[in-house]
């Protein structure tokens, strides 16, 4: 349990230092035997590796295995078909390159056995390589004792306990790659003394590959801590996230990959701003940006599009785009914050699965349709979500709530709330948008400003109706703006009139309220209700 291996629980074999006992046949009890594999050229790391070349490296590797498997699956069917049965401990050793080979074995008697200087014994197998004749195969052994490594290792405790033959045998083998070795040694270091010889990135990060391997979870969390106290980059944090998924599963692990998110989030919030380095992020990277509150982002509609854009970039073939945006990347979109003019456009889009986009738009209409009390609630039902599908993000213009009327005349009415900390946040001469709604096939926004008043002798708030569109076309609107009112909490019409719009226009009262800034944002304030603003507009086509 990670509880008995962990360095700081306070048990006397986790937190006590053995290292003095560390291979010293005194303090030993079994012989550990390391039979070391050899790499392909320019596949073992360097010390002095950047993390980029060991992202290389790693993948080589695993295209090197996968390319292993594939040779002695076929290697393996046609010693079957010719009526050859292969040998089933040597085909353990190399079927898969990333489970752990244990053995418990004595040591051959009258093999060819040389030590080198360092310690380490060379044997010569006559075993076919596709690229080699003879396959090298360093050996070094190791006095261990098994009541440590057991107590840090479920995966050792189970090789000494089993009650078979292995764990009454005094030698055990261990078969690895060579670019395995260096963090097999730190790993078992760690397991006596509970610290590691070598501390850079790329070492870090191959300990942290072997304890995982051999379920050493306290040094999981010792590589995660120290490696989340680096100074982290783009680089590092997409190579977090791209760590194999049984270490990204486990908890020791989730401090780090919530820091590189994190990081990332940070970095790439402003999605307008980093917009081609954003969509050059790997599909682990834009998870990370996409889950963020703080996207600082036009509007959800901004989201949607981007996600789209991205998708078509990195999976150019319709069936697989769909299946990447229906299973990984929708669900970080909250379309009950988008516009239902957006909304209807999901409905026809060809890039996603027709029976998804009816629900995801159906669940957004029913969210909007929901009294405001009923919104709240699923806002603070969802706060610890996996995914978020109401929270509002930092939108450079505010969502609002639209009802539209065709007849007797084209009619719309919209609702702009904006809490009491943004309004705060607009003086001395600040300005808050909404996000655009229609009316008569044109474009508008309200808007809200910190601004003063006629005279000029105080600030206040004023409210405005902009249209989008430039142009000749001659459009009259009749507006009225109203806000809520404590006590009774109902609608109070503030202020009404006409307009007619030419295109880049903008009508409506500088002091909406007739008060001074100051009363308007006190904490008695009449027209904050529940730390809230409450804003009406009702537009007319006039005829």
């Amino acid at each position: 349990m990670e509880s008995d291996t962990s360095p700081d629980t306070g048990s006397p074999v986790s937190s006590s230092d053995f290292g003095f006992a560390f291979n010293d046949v005194n303090f030993s009890d079994r012989l550990l035997r390391i039979e070391i594999l050899p790499d392909l050229p320019g596949s073992k790391p360097d010390a002095d590796d950047s993390l980029a070349d060991w992202a290389r490296n790693r993948k080589r590797r695993r295209d090197d295995q996968l390319t292993n498997a594939v040779e002695l699956a076929d290697q393996r069917e046609e010693q079957i078909l010719n009526g050859n049965m292969p040998d089933l401990e040597e085909g353990v050793t190399y079927e898969n390159q990333e489970e752990v080979v244990a053995m418990v074995e004595e040591l051959p008697v009258g093999g060819e056995i040389a030590t080198d200087q360092s310690g380490h014994e060379a044997a010569q197998r006559n075993e076919a390589s596709s690229s080699m004749d003879y396959l090298t195969v360093q050996v070094k052994t190791i006095h261990i004792s098994s009541p440590i490594l057991a107590a840090k290792s479920p995966f050792f405790y189970k090789l000494f306990s089993n009650g078979m033959r292995e764990s009454e045998q005094r030698h055990v083998t261990l078969r690895i790659q060579a670019s395995e070795e260096a963090a097999l040694l730190d790993l078992l270091n760690f397991m006596y003394s509970n610290t590691l010889p070598r501390t850079t990135p790329t070492a870090l990060l191959d300990v942290l590959m072997a304890a995982d391997k051999f379920e050493v979870a306290s040094c999981m969390r010792y590589c995660s801590r120290l490696l989340r106290n680096l100074p982290m980059t783009c680089e590092s944090a997409l190579l977090y996230l791209d760590l194999p998924s049984t270490i990204l599963m486990a908890d020791t692990v989730q401090p780090l990959t919530d820091a590189a998110k994190q990081f990332l989030a940070a970095r790439f919030k402003d999605i307008s701003k980093f917009q081609e380095e954003v969509l050059n992020l790997p599909l682990a990277g834009i998870e990370a940006v996409l889950y963020s509150d703080d996207l600082q982002v036009a509007s959800e509609d901004a989201v949607y599009d981007f996600v789209l854009k991205w998708a078509r970039v990195h999976y150019p073939k319709l069936e697989e785009r769909k299946e990447i945006l229906s299973n990984r990347l929708l669900r970080f979109v909250r379309f009950p914050c988008m516009t239902c003019r957006k909304l209807k456009k999901v409905l026809t889009c060809t890039d996603i699965d027709q029976e998804l986009a009816s629900k995801v738009v159906m669940d957004a209409l029913f969210f909007k349709a929901e009294a405001p009390y009923r919104q709240r609630s699923l806002v603070a039902e969802e706060t610890k979500a996996s995914f978020r599908r109401f929270v509002e993000r930092a939108y450079k213009y505010r969502p609002v709530k639209v009802v539209e009327f065709d007849s007797p005349r084209q009619q719309c009415v919209v609702y702009l709330d904006l809490k009491r900390e943004e309004c705060v946040q607009l003086f001395p001469a600040g300005r808050v948008y909404s996000q655009a709604f229609h009316l008569g096939g044109q474009g508008f926004f309200l808007s809200g400003h910190c601004n003063m008043d006629q005279q000029s002798s105080f600030h206040c708030f004023g409210m405005f109706l902009g249209m989008q569109e430039k142009g000749s076309v001659a459009f009259t609107v009749d507006y009225e703006f109203a806000s809520r009112t404590s006590p009774s909490e109902d609608f109070v019409s503030k202020y009404k009139g006409n307009y007619t719009f030419t295109g880049g226009k903008a009508v409506g009262y500088r002091n909406l309220f007739g008060t001074p800034w100051t009363a308007f944002i006190a904490d008695d304030s009449p027209y904050f209700i529940n730390g809230v603003l409450h804003l009406r507009a009702e537009l007319t086509i006039k005829k």
